[in-house]
């Protein structure tokens, strides 16, 4: 596994390896699952999917709460973009990703199949913002084109 280099607002982590993932039931299991508090990186999903990670410091926050209902609502868009919400929502034991983001409260990240991170908010953002900036990334429009 190559290296994967994840932006944070602290500058640029380098993190290799892969993350263990256990195999999903079924499709809608495996679009939205918890993120590892073992999981160094994101290295098992470099090329195949499009991880997008959600922190919160419970999971009753409500600005969690509100993004995976809009997140589970546009669940047919986020499986044709290879998205997968990946949830950490344990801030008294940060995973390392949740040490390298420092999310500090809510977070919502978006990561590239390149491994590189396109977007990082503090705030609820709607799946069709999400969308609109895949649908301009390169590999997406050979996806689509495909």
């Amino acid at each position: 596994m190559g290296r994967i280099q994840m932006k944070t607002r602290m500058g640029v982590a380098v993190m290799a390896g892969a993350m263990a993932t256990a195999p999903a039931a079924n499709a809608a299991e495996d679009l939205f699952r918890p993120l590892p508090a073992e999981a160094r990186d994101l290295g098992d999903m470099r090329w195949e999917k499009r991880p997008v990670l959600v922190f919160a410091p419970a999971p009753s926050d409500p600005d969690y709460v509100r993004q995976m209902d809009l997140l589970r609502a546009a669940k047919a868009a986020l499986a044709e973009r290879d998205i997968v919400v990946l949830s950490d929502l344990d801030d008294r034991t940060p995973s390392p990703l949740r040490q390298g983001f420092q999310p500090g409260g809510f977070k919502i990240v978006l990561v590239g199949k390149d491994g590189g991170v396109k977007l990082e908010r503090n705030d609820v953002t709607a799946p069709e913002d999400l969308m609109a900036l895949i649908d301009t990334m390169p590999m997406r429009i050979r996806e689509a084109s495909e």
